[in-house]
């Protein structure tokens, strides 16, 4: 019985290594192609999120076609009505520049004061912090920086939506393709995986992008109301930071809650009403309305979640933070199609995921036939 065991063993463990050694190469690989990979994954989630649109449309008799291109009309003019608010969101900021300058050096001389850090008064704001943390020079990069990221942005955006296009185009002929490129058996087991993706990405983009969006004109509002400046582009960074689970949030609230502090200091009043207005709408919203709207679909667990946000953060920057949790989703249905693979998707999995698969197994076991004495 243990010479039998022992090469079974032996294979399994040689699989599990190749299968570590081909997830260091794949990660690599994405690493590396970054600027193909990543932009064909965005249009392929983008697809999956308008395809149950493109679906409905065509139920109601309009062609493809025309269902497609309504589509990209419609990401478009998202993406017009963001360059509007960023672009005249910035020339607000130009022009009350001197504002918030003199605003920032009270706070800062306060600062100043409490941690005995040097101030010259004939000198700016930036000249002052240069003297202690170089911050000009961080500043310009950082310009130079967004300026170019804008314009990559735009580049990146058409080539999604294009790729967007063709694979709406091309799912109509999907599963054909699948059934002719592989034998019966096989193909069936594919197109068993590739409905399993569609299904859950398309219940969770567009259960996520509707919470999302909810979140920011929440927080839009809520921000007007207190007299916060800027707060329909306050709404627009949480409805984009809400897709990162968890951080997002908390990078929005702590933005926020800086720029409060900068536009109302010394008054301490409407600073305390605008971070209760953050952490109302994020518990409220993020708290109790989505678990009862998406449920626990993904089934996947929270450390899951986190290590995801870190590896997907690390290989593709702030956009693999937002697709941290799809990606991780497709890892799971891949993993739970593969018998070796199986313990990953049940490590990924959540509790209430894996008391289910262990109530399934168990009634498996209850059902099958006694063995003959």
């Amino acid at each position: 019985m243990k010479d039998a065991l022992g090469p079974l063993h032996t294979h399994q463990g040689m699989a599990l290594f190749l299968v570590c050694i081909t997830c260091i190469s794949v990660g690599a690989i994405l690493k590396v192609t970054a600027p193909v990979i990543l932009p064909f994954t965005l249009s392929l989630f983008l697809a999956m999120a308008m395809n149950p649109m493109v679906v409905f449309l065509e139920r109601r008799h309009l062609p493809r076609i025309l269902s497609i291109l309504l589509a990209i009309g419609i990401i478009i003019a998202g993406l017009y009505l963001i360059g509007v608010v960023l672009f005249s969101s910035a020339r607000t900021i130009l022009t009350l520049y001197p504002r918030y300058e003199r605003r920032l050096t009270e706070i800062y001389v306060t600062l100043a004061d409490f941690f005995e850090l040097s101030y010259d008064d004939q000198l700016s704001f930036f000249d002052n912090l240069w003297s202690q943390w170089g911050v000009r020079s961080r500043i310009r990069g950082m310009t130079l920086s967004l300026s170019n990221g804008f314009i990559g942005f735009l580049q990146e955006a058409l080539m999604v939506v294009l790729f967007m296009a063709f694979l709406l185009l091309e799912r109509a002929f999907f599963k054909d393709k699948i059934e002719l490129a592989f034998e019966h058996k096989r193909s069936s087991q594919i197109k068993k995986i590739g409905a399993d993706v569609v299904r859950q990405m398309s219940r969770y983009l567009s259960a996520k992008f509707f919470i999302s969006l909810a979140t920011g004109i929440a927080v839009a509002i809520g921000l007007t109301l207190t007299g916060l400046e800027f707060a329909v582009l306050w709404g627009f960074i949480q409805f984009i930071l809400n897709f990162i689970p968890n951080i997002g949030s908390i990078a929005a609230g702590t933005g926020v809650g800086l720029f409060a502090l900068l536009q109302f200091w010394p008054e301490p009043g409407p600073v305390i009403v605008t971070v209760l207005i953050m952490l109302g709408v994020n518990m409220i919203i993020g708290n109790i309305l989505e678990p009862k709207i998406m449920g626990d679909n993904l089934g996947i667990a929270p450390i899951a979640v986190l290590m995801s946000l870190m590896v997907w953060g690390w290989l593709w920057g702030f956009v693999g933070l937002i697709l941290a949790v799809p990606m991780t989703v497709v890892i799971k249905i891949l993993c739970e199609n593969i018998p070796l693979l199986e313990p990953v998707s049940i490590l990924l999995g959540s509790p209430k995921a894996v008391l289910a698969k262990k109530a399934e197994a168990q009634a498996k076991a209850q059902a099958a036939p006694a063995p003959a004495e």
